[in-house]
């Protein structure tokens, strides 16, 4: 692979950390998983399942920030990053894919909070109610993710909601068309599908690198998969305590599919929306993202906290980074 296709950035807040240790999941029909362990055995553990066409490079700022205090794993989704292509895309194999590695990774007895992006999200969602999910996930986080009607609801090609738009967006997002390297127009081009309109040139920059390192062929195959998503009836399964975020400028998945996954989730711990952030909310608001994570983990995974599945009211929160700069927060309870 040449320089100008390096499928990550090497250098700032957005290059991959060193992974203390790096092993194989074996999925249920045989796939193999690159998995990569950050920070020291017994921490709290928190397991990343990255997005479509992305990578465990997605998490870097995540990772940097929480291997201090937690023992971080991330994952490349089948076809992604350094997992090889399979035979098989489905929601089914997200499934099995995310057991596997909690198999994999976490010891007898232990649980994790697992943080999914975007179609690591509807990752969780497909393995909710599994007994291998139930019994390892303390709590989870559905970042920038949604559950059905992602093309239909998709604000990608610039028209009215109708047949004409969805025909036009699942025409766009499943092209088999090569991305080709990473030049000024393709920023231009992923920064408007993917980002807000204020994302900073190195967190365009570290996004454009990861997609356009993603196979032509995995990506038109999850394309696929994700046109035809549904997985509604699987969010009564998603009984953990689970936080939402979103990007008020999200165009890939908008916030009303945040929204929407509160309102429906059996025990929903809070709802974050990202002012002015598109889809890429991990890179584009890292210390929000890493925030609501750490919260989480200190909530569920401490050595007196307890996991139930009743319901409750929902929070909400509005997160309003400046790009470039710290995050800041303003809480509405």
């Amino acid at each position: 692979m040449s320089a100008r296709r390096t499928p990550h950035v090497s250098t700032g807040p957005y290059a991959p950390p060193a992974a203390r240790r790096v092993l194989e999941a074996v999925s249920a029909d045989g796939s193999r998983l690159h998995v990569e362990v950050h920070g020291e055995e017994g921490a709290p553990a928190v397991v990343l399942a990255h997005g479509w066409t992305c990578s465990t490079a997605f998490w870097a700022a995540q990772v940097r920030a929480l291997a201090a205090t937690h023992r971080v794993i991330a994952y490349d989704q089948r076809g992604h990053g350094r997992s090889p292509a399979a035979r098989a895309y489905g929601t089914a194999a997200l499934a099995d894919d995310l057991v596997a590695v909690l198999a994999a990774t976490l010891a007898p007895g232990e649980r994790a909070v697992v943080a999914g992006h975007s179609m690591g999200g509807m990752t969780v969602m497909a393995a909710a109610g599994r007994p291998e999910f139930d019994e390892r996930v303390a709590a989870a986080l559905l970042c920038s993710t949604g559950s059905s009607r992602l093309v239909e609801e998709a604000l990608v090609v610039p028209l009215r909601p109708g047949r004409t738009r969805t025909r036009m967006t699942g025409a766009v997002l499943g092209s088999r068309a090569p991305l080709g390297p990473v030049t000024p127009v393709a920023r231009k081009v992923l920064k408007y599908a993917t980002m807000g309109p204020g994302s900073a040139p190195d967190r365009v920059e570290a996004c454009a690198r990861i997609v356009h390192g993603c196979p032509t062929g995995v990506r038109h195959g999850w394309s696929q998969v994700l046109h035809g998503l549904d997985l509604d009836d699987r969010l009564a399964h998603l009984t953990v305590p689970t936080a939402v975020i979103g990007g008020t400028a999200d165009r890939l998945t908008p916030v009303v599919h945040a929204r929407g996954l509160a309102a429906a989730l059996p025990h929903c711990v809070g709802l974050t929306e990202l002012t002015g952030m598109g889809h890429m909310t991990p890179i584009e608001a890292p210390e929000a993202v890493t925030g609501v994570i750490r919260e989480l983990a200190a909530r569920y995974l401490g050595p007196t906290a307890t996991v139930t599945a009743t319901a409750t009211v929902t929070p909400t929160a509005t997160v309003t980074p400046t790009p470039g700069t710290k995050d800041t927060k303003e809480k509405t309870p």
